[in-house]
């Protein structure tokens, strides 16, 4: 089971209006290079070249809180390969609608992973859990 990260970021971007986890697009970046807590936005990462990958959009199923509790249910991602797709091991969430693309969470799946023409992947959210919540 890939461990879940969140960036320490992600909380003050809550807190400052960056994130409306509700509407905006997440997406999924993929990095060989281990992420770090203190990193906030895309651009602080290394990202594989997505040439034979397929689309990266997540689908949001619930945003909602109830009796105090926020959570995030978002529907398993499948990755396909249309070719061979560079080694990652990281699977990161971040906002696409954001101005910069602020992130949001990583898992690290423990070892690298190879995809080769016409493989998939499949990132699968937590739908009891979801992928994420708040009290």
């Amino acid at each position: 089971m890939a461990t879940f990260t969140k960036f320490n970021s992600f909380v003050e971007a809550l807190a400052e209006k960056k994130h409306d986890l509700g509407s905006d697009q997440l997406k999924v970046a993929m990095t060989n290079t281990a992420p770090v807590a203190t990193n906030a936005v895309l651009a602080d990462l290394t990202e594989i070249a997505y040439t034979n990958v397929s689309s990266r959009d997540v689908t949001t199923d619930t945003s909602v809180q109830t009796a105090g509790v926020y959570k995030l249910v978002c529907s398993a991602l499948t990755l396909t390969a249309s070719g061979t797709v560079p080694t990652f091991r990281y699977i990161v969430l971040y906002n696409d609608t954001a101005a910069s693309d602020e992130l949001v969470a990583f898992w690290d799946y423990g070892a690298a992973v190879n995809m080769l023409d016409t493989e998939t992947f499949v990132v699968a959210f937590d739908d009891t859990d979801g992928v994420l919540t708040a009290e």
